[in-house]
C-alpha cells in the first residue's frame, strides 16, 4: 500500500501543478472582461493609416473582452473612404464605443463629427467643438466654396434653365448636391440610430454649422461632458447603451485604462500615404528607372526606383489621385531627361517643366486637411528640374561651340606633312596617321599641306606654305 502511494507521488504532484496553472489562467481570464477600458486615439487628419489602425485595434479590443473602448478625437477631418471604414467597424463592434472629444481645445470637425454620431456614447471635454461636416469637393475645378442650401420647391425649374444656358455650371451644381445629399442621409441615419439631434446633424452638413461642448449637450448632439478620463469613467458608470440590438449597462467604475499606441505598421502606412512623401517616392522611382534604362547594368538605380515607384502607386491608390496629373508628371520628367540626349536648346526641357508643374498641381487637387501636396515641395522639385535643364542646355551650348576634334571635320582643320615627293598622288601624315593624298600641284617631302577635302581614305591637299624651291 505504501509502495503504491509512493509510486503515484510524482503524478499527484504533476496534477496539482497543472491544476494550479489552470486556475491561474482562469483567474487571469476572468479578471480581463470588464476590467479594462481601451483608449484608442484618433488625432490629426483621418486617412488610410488611421483607418487601418482603428479597425484592427477595435477588433482586438473586442476579442480581448474589454469593457469599453474610449476613442479620443482631435481631428480636422479626412478622407471619406477612411471615415466610412471606421464607422462600419464601430457599428459592427461587440463592445461599447465611447467617442470623447478631448483634450480641451480639441475638435471633431468634418469626419470627426460622423465618428461622434456613430459611437454608442458621445462625450466632449470643456472648450471643445464639433461640426463643419460639409463634404469637400474633390477633383472638381472651379467648385463653389459656398455652403449648399437645402433645395427648395422651385429649384428644379431653375436647374432646367441653368442646364439650357450653362450646362457645365449646372453639372457642377448637380454633383455638389449629390455629394451633400449622400452625406446628409448618412449622418441622419447615424443620428436616428443613436437617438441624437437629427436636424442639427443635417445643418452641420448643409451649412457647415459647429457647436461648442455646452451647446452640443443642450441641443442633444452629445450625451455628456467630462473634464478628463477619470471623470468620464465615473459618469459613464451605470449608463445603458444598445450594442448590436442588445442593451448593456456600463460598469466603468475602477476600470484600468489601457492606451493603444500606433505600431510600426501604422507608422509606415502613415509615412507612405503622406502626399508629400508619396510625391517624392514617385519622382525617385521615375528617375531611378530612367537611369537604369539609359545605363543598363547599374542595378542600384533600377532596384531603388522600382521599390519607390511601387510604394508611390500604392499610396496614390488609397489617396485617389488624378491620373491625368500623374501622366503629366511622368511626361514632364521624360521630356527633361530627353533634353540630355536630344538637345533642343531648352524646348523639350521647358515643355517638361511646364507639364511637371501642372501635373503636380493636378495630382491631389483637393481641400481635405492634410491630404494635399505642399506648394513648397512642388516649387522645390520644379526648381530642381529647372536647374537640371539649365545645366543640360549650358553643356549643349558649350559642346556646340567647341571645335570638332575628330572625324572629317577634325581633319579639315589639320595640316598634313608630305612624306615623299610626288606630283599627283603620294603619302602624307595627318593626325599621326599615314594617308593617301592627291594634289593638283607638285609636292616635296616635308612640305606642309592644307587638307581641302576627304574622299573615303584619300585626302585632297594643297600647299599650306610656298615651296622652298620657289622662294629661291
Amino acid at each position: 500500500m505504501v509502495a503504491s502511494i509512493e509510486s503515484r507521488g510524482p503524478w499527484l504532484r504533476l496534477g496539482a501543478l497543472l491544476a494550479m496553472l489552470a486556475g491561474w489562467i482562469l483567474l487571469a481570464t476572468a479578471s480581463t472582461p470588464g476590467g479594462t477600458a481601451v483608449l484608442l486615439p484618433v488625432q490629426g487628419p483621418i486617412g488610410p493609416a488611421t483607418s487601418d489602425f482603428f479597425v484592427r485595434k477595435l477588433e482586438e479590443a473586442g476579442a480581448s473582452n474589454a469593457a469599453v473602448v474610449i476613442v479620443t478625437i482631435d481631428t480636422p477631418g479626412g478622407l471619406d473612404t477612411a471615415m466610412r471604414d471606421m464607422i462600419q467597424a464601430i457599428l459592427a463592434a461587440e463592445i461599447p464605443v465611447v467617442a470623447y472629444v478631448s483634450p480641451s481645445g480639441a475638435r471633431a470637425a468634418s469626419a470627426g463629427t460622423y465618428l461622434v454620431y456613430a459611437s454608442h456614447v458621445a462625450a466632449m471635454a470643456p472648450a471643445t467643438n464639433l461640426g463643419a461636416a460639409t463634404p469637400v469637393q474633390i477633383g472638381a475645378p472651379g467648385a463653389s466654396d459656398k455652403p449648399l442650401q437645402k433645395p427648395g420647391p422651385g429649384d428644379a425649374t431653375e436647374d432646367k434653365e441653368q442646364d439650357t444656358e450653362q450646362p457645365a455650371a449646372a453639372t457642377g451644381t448637380a454633383m455638389e448636391r449629390k455629394a451633400v445629399n449622400d452625406a446628409v442621409a448618412y449622418i441622419r441615419g447615424l443620428a436616428e440610430l443613436r437617438g441624437r439631434n437629427v436636424d442639427w446633424a443635417e445643418l452641420a452638413v448643409r451649412e457647415g454649422a459647429s457647436l461648442p461642448a455646452d451647446e452640443a449637450l443642450a441641443a442633444g448632439v452629445i450625451d455628456l461632458i467630462a473634464a478628463d478620463l477619470p471623470e468620464l469613467l465615473q459618469v459613464l458608470d451605470g449608463r445603458k447603451v444598445k450594442v448590436r440590438s442588445q442593451e448593456i449597462e456600463l460598469k466603468t467604475a475602477g476600470l484600468v485604462l489601457h492606451e493603444v499606441e500606433a505600431d510600426w505598421r501604422t507608422n509606415l502606412l502613415a509615412l507612405v500615404t503622406n502626399p508629400n512623401v508619396a510625391y517624392l517616392l514617385m519622382l525617385i522611382g521615375i528617375y531611378g528607372l530612367l537611369l537604369e534604362g539609359y545605363n543598363p547594368g547599374a542595378i542600384v538605380p533600377g532596384v531603388v526606383g522600382a521599390i519607390c515607384l511601387l510604394l508611390a502607386l500604392f499610396a496614390f491608390q488609397v489617396l485617389s489621385v488624378n491620373y491625368a496629373g500623374l501622366a503629366l508628371i511622368a511626361l514632364g520628367v521624360l521630356l527633361i531627361v530627353a533634353e540630355t540626349f536630344v538637345p533642343s536648346f531648352g524646348a523639350l526641357g521647358l515643355g517638361g517643366i511646364v507639364a511637371f508643374v501642372i501635373g503636380s498641381v493636378m495630382l491631389l487637387d483637393n481641400d481635405v486637411p492634410g491630404f494635399s501636396i505642399a506648394w513648397q515641395v512642388i516649387g522645390a522639385m520644379a526648381l530642381a528640374g529647372s536647374l537640371l535643364l539649365l545645366a543640360i542646355v549650358s553643356f549643349a551650348v558649350r559642346a556646340r561651340r567647341r571645335p570638332v576634334m575628330g572625324g572629317v571635320e577634325g581633319l579639315l582643320r589639320e595640316v598634313a606633312e608630305a612624306l615623299e615627293d610626288f606630283e599627283h598622288k603620294g603619302l602624307v601624315r595627318a593626325q599621326g596617321e599615314t594617308w593617301t593624298a592627291v594634289s593638283a600641284t607638285p609636292v616635296r617631302a616635308g612640305q606642309r599641306l592644307k587638307i581641302r577635302k576627304v574622299t573615303g581614305l584619300t585626302l585632297e591637299v594643297e600647299p599650306a606654305t610656298p615651296d622652298p624651291g620657289d622662294l629661291r
